[in-house]
């Protein structure tokens, strides 16, 4: 039974997912995580990211990605943490950056209907014509990349708000 004063509401959960989890999907995290407090309806959602690799695992984002963050509002405070089989389970919508990400999600994925649960993230673009989100880690770029999840998130969050009685 819960004794909590605030209702309980059904929550949207989505995991966004790049190479390592320093750059691009957490920065889509905390961007998704600002729209949807700006909109007053964080309560619906469930937000995390995570990556292909486990390389970074523990890691703060780059401190590249941070700082250019940083300029536009954003504070990165996720640890990176590789993508396991129970995130397919656990989340409703996983979004990769780019094919790459994709791909190895569809492999990871245990069966069609948690393969279902995979898009990518500039499907949701509203305002950019781009096919992925370019990685910033080897060449830069990390203006671009959060103007290009800024819009995707836009959109992301407007579609899941339909889905949602507010």
């Amino acid at each position: 039974m819960n004794t909590s004063k605030e209702k309980d509401y059904v929550k949207r959960k989505i995991l966004f997912v790049c190479l390592g989890n320093i750059c691009r999907s957490p920065s889509a995290e905390e961007i998704m995580r600002t729209l949807t407090k700006k909109k007053g309806v964080e309560k619906f959602f469930l937000l995390d990211s995570a990556g292909i690799s486990s390389y970074h695992q523990g890691e703060l984002a780059d401190p590249r990605m941070r700082a250019y963050a940083t300029k536009r509002g954003y504070n990165l405070t996720h640890r990176s943490r590789p993508v396991e089989t129970d995130d397919f389970y656990n989340f409703d919508l996983i979004i990769g950056m780019d094919d790459r990400n994709i791909e190895k999600l569809k492999e990871k994925a245990p069966g069609l209907d948690e393969e279902a649960k995979i898009f990518r993230m500039t499907d949701f673009c509203i305002n950019k014509v781009v096919d992925y989100v370019p990685d910033p880690y080897y060449d830069g770029g990390f203006d671009n990349v959060i103007d290009i999840l800024e819009d995707a998130c836009e959109g992301l969050l407007e579609k899941e708000l339909k889905n949602i009685k507010v």
